[in-house]
């Protein structure tokens, strides 16, 4: 279980650098101390080792970097985490293992393809969420940020997507625009979304809201009107000197739980379940094309009542994904009690609980895929 904070403002793919005090540290020559730690013969002889190297990460210490120096730069906060890890092991083997991996980190990043995080640093990365169970208490409502749009999400779920998922300058397709929620993310990650709105209104909101918003990176944030089952997403990425997308953030509507518009291409008019699947898996299709492969789509929604019954309409959408060249990498159980629209209404919806013989929904769903 994790409870999803709205993100510090630190550096932009999550490493606590900027969000705490830094330490600059001469790299060959932590490199030899740390050789020097591993080649201990028993562990006092380690421990007083590393004594010694902590006295030279101290402010005037000999292994702190001058200006004009070669440098690896650690949050304080880690630094001070690994070197107190290294002292409390308690084998030779594990204090020499636990200095190795700080060797690593002090070598240089080590990072996945699909994404920025430091993998010999993943400690600094504290607010990036791993668990499946997510508690947001409190939507980032910071900047342009807006939750007097009824179909908005919070966006702390984009955010996460794109740093887990994307590196800066990579491009996000979001089928299902609305009012910017991912639009605005992207500009803050420095990643290039390309937006599909059916709604002309919700359009010319996104485009408002991201002129508001700082761009610091200098991306592409284009916002398109149109029905996302029918658009060429490579020719939209095309005129923006793009050949593809490397993720995919759908937010689609929950089948007809709010009706968003009149427009019978909306995905919440669709007048039964199998054609709201239908629809659903045109989008999944349309975006798939344009997504590289071995990349990852994100599907976030709900399910519904209808007549009496509990409809699993995020498993039956889950599998529509599937059916369409994807592998299910994650199913994310996310909390909706704090909801606007769930708190106004908390007591008569206890009731018809007690009334009904079912329980309130309290929970949605972030399914993560990978292209096959």
């Amino acid at each position: 279980m994790a409870s999803v904070e709205p993100p510090a403002p630190a550096a932009p793919d999550g490493a606590n650098a900027g969000a705490e005090p830094s330490v600059r540290l001469r790299r060959e020559a932590l490199l030899e101390a740390l050789d020097g730690l591993r080649a201990s013969p028993d562990l006092p002889a380690l421990r007083a080792a590393l004594g010694a190297l902590c006295v030279g990460v101290e402010p005037g210490g000999g292994l702190r970097a001058a200006d004009d120096e070669e440098a690896v730069v650690f949050p304080e906060g880690l630094l001070r985490s690994e070197l107190a890890q290294i002292g409390a092991a308690l084998t030779l083997e594990r204090a020499r293992y636990y200095a190795g991996r700080l060797r690593k980190a002090a070598r240089g990043a080590r990072t996945a393809p699909i994404n920025e995080i430091d993998l010999n640093r993943w400690k600094s990365y504290g607010d990036i969420v791993t668990d499946s169970l997510w508690l947001i208490e409190r939507r980032d409502g910071s900047g342009v940020h807006r939750a007097d749009y009824w179909g908005n999400f919070v966006p702390q779920i984009p955010n996460q997507l794109m740093r887990r998922y994307t590196r800066r300058g990579e491009w996000v397709l979001d089928p299902f625009a609305g009012a910017g929620t991912t639009l605005i993310e992207g500009q803050r990650l420095g990643r290039h979304v390309l937006g599909v709105e059916l709604q002309p209104a919700l359009v010319e909101r996104a485009r408002r809201l991201v002129a508001a918003e700082p761009n610091p990176f200098a991306v592409a944030l284009p916002v398109v009107s149109g029905d996302s089952a029918a658009l060429d997403f490579r020719a939209l990425l095309a005129e923006h000197g793009a050949t593809s997308a490397q993720l995919a953030i759908l937010h689609p509507p929950y089948h007809d739980i709010i009706r968003f518009s009149d427009d019978p291409r909306d995905l919440s008019n669709a007048p039964s379940l199998d054609i709201f699947l239908g629809l659903l898996g045109r989008v999944v299709q349309a975006v798939a094309a344009a997504l590289d492969r071995g990349r990852y789509l994100a599907l976030v929604i709900g399910d519904k009542y209808a007549r009496g019954e509990w409809v699993p309409l995020g498993f039956l959408a889950m599998q529509a994904v599937q059916e369409r060249g994807f592998a299910l990498k994650s199913i994310v159980v996310k909390d909706i009690h704090g909801t606007a629209g769930k708190r106004a209404q908390q007591e008569l919806w206890r009731y018809r609980a007690l009334v009904g013989g079912f329980y309130v929904f309290r929970h949605e769903y972030v399914f993560v895929f990978r292209k096959r």
